[in-house]
């Protein structure tokens, strides 16, 4: 029998992204048709135009990035929830913007996997560390829309029906969260949906209390982009523009074929914002705000990514037995040791050799994150 061809599962792997690019390209051409953007109408923007204003672009900024870290401390208060240990903002924020990044590969658990495995080298299990990223997404998402919904029912006479209908989903989301029964069948059925194991410590006190933590969330998100708006010179009204983030970041969520929700949350965004700014402004705006949220999450988890490496690296070098890693003068003290012959034996403690860090979980060093030493205490 002739030995199967090399290349099958890359092959297979290559039309798998092609068909997930295709998809995006898709249904972003289509949003846009529909709304009739034309590339005319974009020449004829003024250069200002794609120019925001320094300060309110700096306050957005600071508040968006000011979510996302609010974001990492839900999660860990999450995690304290479901019997994990207790993790300090600055432990658990540096975990969630680098685990963030997973959110630019296709597929929506790839930022769930990542979470587990960074969290395991501070005590926390994988099964409490996904199921409160799980739980999290679930819930977040529910205030998402929630918030969303003042762009449909705020937005022109065709999007208000729309808006009846999710606001009916979200009052079975609040009832599904408010009654134990239903609570725990949600959960179980939104850890089977993602493939998720779920944590033994559920109460339903813990999920009316994350729900309403999220939602401030995405009301900090939609203000911000309501600032990043105001910063480009478009004046609209704050409801419905700024809920249109949410409502464009649900259904960007949605298409699971796209990185990040890519090419069809700004197209459900441009269709938000036209009838306020029109459909070239609107565009503007949506490209824009993808640099913007891209930029803001991205630096910071590289930021803490690299102290992560730094310090990993580090540890790794003061635990070396290498006598070529000494230092050039700990080398020269000990050769003229060798040469004199015997001497008296003296206390060297602390003598030019690093301070080991203190043992973590399984052994490994502990090394701070973002800044942490390891002598940070998790209380």
């Amino acid at each position: 029998m002739a030995p199967a061809p090399d290349g099958g599962p890359a092959l297979k792997t290559w039309l798998m992204r092609a068909g997930q690019l295709a998809l995006t390209v898709a249904l972003t051409w289509l949003i846009v048709d529909r709304i009739g953007l034309g590339a005319e109408e974009l020449r004829r923007l003024e250069p200002a135009a794609w120019t925001p204003d320094p300060l309110l672009l700096g306050a957005a900024s600071l508040l968006l990035l000011a979510g996302y870290f609010a974001s990492g401390a839900i999660w860990a208060r999450m995690v304290r929830d479901l019997g994990g240990p207790r993790l300090s903002a600055r432990e658990a924020v540096p975990l969630f913007m680098i685990a963030n990044l997973g959110r630019y590969v296709p597929g929506k658990l790839w930022q769930i996997a990542a979470l587990a495995a960074l969290a395991k080298g501070r005590g926390v299990r994988a099964t409490t560390a996904s199921g409160a990223a799980v739980l999290g997404q679930g819930l977040a998402l529910a205030a998402a829309a929630a918030i969303g919904l003042g762009a449909l029912l705020g937005g022109p006479p065709r999007y208000r029906s729309l808006g009846i209908a999710g606001a009916i989903v979200v009052a079975l989301v609040l009832a599904l969260t408010a009654v134990p029964t239903l609570f725990h069948a949600g959960a179980r059925a939104w850890f089977r949906l993602t493939r998720a194991t779920p944590p033994a410590e559920l109460e339903v006190a813990h999920g009316l209390h994350w729900l309403a933590l999220y939602a401030l969330n995405w009301a900090l998100y939609a203000f911000a982009f309501w600032v990043l708006v105001r910063s480009m010179g478009l004046d609209g009204p704050l409801m419905p523009v700024a809920s249109s983030y949410a409502a464009a970041y649900v259904l960007g969520y949605a298409a699971f074929f796209a990185p990040a929700g890519l090419g069809p949350r700004e197209g459900f965004l441009i269709a938000f914002l036209t009838p306020h700014f029109g459909a070239a402004p609107s565009t503007v705006v949506a490209v824009v705000a993808r640099l913007w949220t891209t930029v803001v999450e991205v630096v910071p988890a590289a930021y803490f990514w690299t102290r992560r490496m730094s310090a990993s690296a580090s540890g790794a070098r003061s635990h070396s037995p290498v006598a070529s890693d000494a230092q050039p003068g700990q080398r020269d003290a000990g050769r003229a040791t060798r040469e004199a012959g015997p001497a008296p034996r003296e206390s060297t403690e602390g003598q030019g050799s690093p301070e080991a860090p203190s043992a973590g979980v399984d052994g490994k060093p502990s090394v701070g994150v973002g800044g942490n030493g390891p002598g940070d205490a998790r209380g």
